[in-house]
């Protein structure tokens, strides 16, 4: 398997909904014509304009129109860039249109639905079924959930909303979120359950455009850690990021009605909103020296996903009515020149910070222990040598004891001790009780353990 691709662009795809009540109540003219086979959108004057005007057309890697599927459009689109970072690349799905336009419709959809499940439920499906197909692989699944309001950010699942967290970065990961937490998750029942309870947290409101209008970026990130024996005889482990970001919706102060509140949040978000775009112009300039990634944190954070190591899928959301057709083509024109940046992805193989690494390592740790105790009795084990079965059971129990503290403490509560991402390093301690349980030592004898 090659660890790098070749550079590849940005895919971009649109997206138009349906007309809407208030849309059919206030008889607005339908302008936008989707050619699916094409890949083409047309958008053309009210019957009102100028004739003299010829339509503004489109095209991009695909297009979907009213009637489409959230199925197909997963199936087409998002599901080559979910297989990719099984095998260790980064990939970043985004978001991007007006508000009202069905951007959360695309990405999260209705979950009681399995026909309206939008790409985050299909990608947690897809991750996860995969998983139980591996064979000769061992996966370790991470999920963090974070909210950019107002040019702050917010972990949304901290019990702590208060708290607003810092951006900063390493040569060798780039750019990441001081403190951000991650749970270790199992199943899809476990991944949307972490989402649900950071859903909970996000900051929505109602305008004239959108009666739960989102008012924050939220960027959703699956972290798959992949440990597999090489050719070399030693054990790799393969890191892929997901980046599931929904973007809050461009604005009109006019159109939405916003004010006070609404109006400040509307500010920051068009504002964040023009960095995005002026990265993109930028990078597809050629001539710039400098790409402006500083001038918002949502640009910071997308900044490996727009020119950089990750493979990147951007869906463009409109809406077909007259009313909105400006807003309609400033989307477009933006998409248009995204398709023209260039990323460069590869794998990320044997990463310093793997958690599967201190899984091995504190596995060959615990073998040496009890292989120097030739005195005592061990299960699935032979010639003083630990059984490939022990090995196994604490795999298991060690991804099992994990996983209840990560979700049981930060989720639902319980103990008031620091999660182990809380003090930035993991916590491996294996009690005795365990070790006695587990290989039947002896409860006279004590076994010391180092941390």
């Amino acid at each position: 398997m090659s660890k790098s691709k070749s550079p590849e662009t940005v895919k971009v795809v649109v997206r138009c909904r349906p007309m809407n009540e208030k849309e059919q109540a206030n008889k607005f003219e339908r302008v936008v014509s989707v050619d699916v086979k094409l890949g083409q959108i047309v958008v053309r004057n009210p019957r009102e304009a100028s004739a003299s005007e010829s339509p503004k057309v489109f095209t991009f890697d695909s297009v979907y129109d009213w009637n489409s599927k959230q199925i197909d459009l997963y199936d087409e689109t998002f599901r080559p860039l979910v297989d990719s970072v099984l095998l260790g690349f980064n990939g970043t799905i985004f978001a991007y249109g007006q508000t009202g336009t069905g951007k959360t419709y695309t990405m999260e959809g209705v979950r009681n639905d399995p026909e309206k499940r939008g790409v985050i439920p299909n990608s947690f499906e897809h991750i996860f079924t995969h998983i139980s197909r591996s064979q000769n692989q061992q996966y370790l699944v991470r999920a963090s959930y974070l909210e950019i309001y107002q040019e702050e950010i917010k972990d949304l699942l901290s019990k702590n909303q208060a708290h607003r967290l810092e951006l900063r970065e390493r040569p060798d990961t780039g750019v990441y979120v001081k403190d951000l937490s991650s749970f270790v998750t199992k199943s899809v029942r476990e991944i949307e359950h972490v989402m649900n309870v950071g859903n909970q947290n996000r900051s929505v409101g109602s305008t004239n455009m959108n009666e739960h209008s989102s008012r924050s970026h939220a960027i959703f990130v699956i972290t798959v850690e992949c440990s597999e024996l090489g050719v070399d005889g030693e054990n790799h482990i393969r890191v892929g990021k997901l980046n599931l970001v929904d973007l809050a919706g461009s604005e009109r102060q006019s159109k939405t009605g916003a004010k006070g509140e609404r109006l400040k949040e509307a500010t920051k978000i068009n504002l964040s909103l023009s960095a995005l775009g002026n990265v993109i112009s930028a990078l597809v300039d050629g001539r710039s020296s400098h790409i402006p990634y500083r001038d918002s944190k949502l640009t910071r954070l997308l900044q490996d996903s727009l020119g950089g190591n990750a493979c990147t899928v951007m869906v463009a959301n409109i809406g077909p009515a007259s009313y909105n057709m400006e807003e309609t083509l400033t989307t477009l024109r933006y998409s248009n020149r995204a398709k023209n940046i260039k990323n460069k992805p590869r794998i990320n193989e044997d990463p310093k910070d793997a958690l599967l690494r201190e899984f091995q390592e504190e596995i060959a740790r615990l073998k040496e222990q009890l292989q120097k105790r030739s005195g005592e009795k061990r299960r699935g084990s032979k010639g003083g040598e630990l059984g490939k079965g022990a090995m196994v059971r604490i795999w298991k129990e060690r991804q099992r004891m994990m996983m209840k503290m990560e979700m049981t403490k930060e989720i639902t509560g319980g103990s008031s001790r620091r999660s182990w991402r809380e003090r930035g390093r993991p916590s491996w301690r294996i009690t005795v009780w365990w070790l006695r349980r587990e290989f039947g030592c002896s409860r006279r004898r004590r076994i010391k353990w180092k941390t």
